[in-house]
């Protein structure tokens, strides 16, 4: 179960920090193979429930980078190399190919 379900007493009490996001993105890598793992055997409508999950956790993830702007310079470089060589995964691209 994805860890962006929080029970709603303990809502907004967690902190957040590098390890939350570290396995909160470790998730999203593993639903993002799931969704290809099954859209490869034509079971498009077995991603749905993880396309779901895959999509809350970058909304979470979009609304804490979005409330630290102080943190946003100094990783802008490294983010967009991260999108790039992630956008080339979902792809299914590696740098040996």
């Amino acid at each position: 179960m994805s860890i962006v379900f929080v029970p709603k007493k303990l809502r907004g009490k967690a902190t957040v920090n590098q390890e939350t996001i570290q396995r909160l993105l470790d998730e999203n890598d593993q639903l993002i193979r799931c969704i290809t793992e099954y859209m490869q055997k034509g079971r498009a409508v077995e991603c749905v429930q993880y396309q779901q999950i895959l999509h809350r956790n970058i909304v979470y993830l979009a609304t804490i980078a979005d409330a630290s702007p102080d943190s946003a310079a100094s990783t802008s470089n490294s983010t967009s190399n991260d999108t790039s060589a992630s956008a080339a995964a979902v792809n299914g691209h590696t740098e040996g190919s």
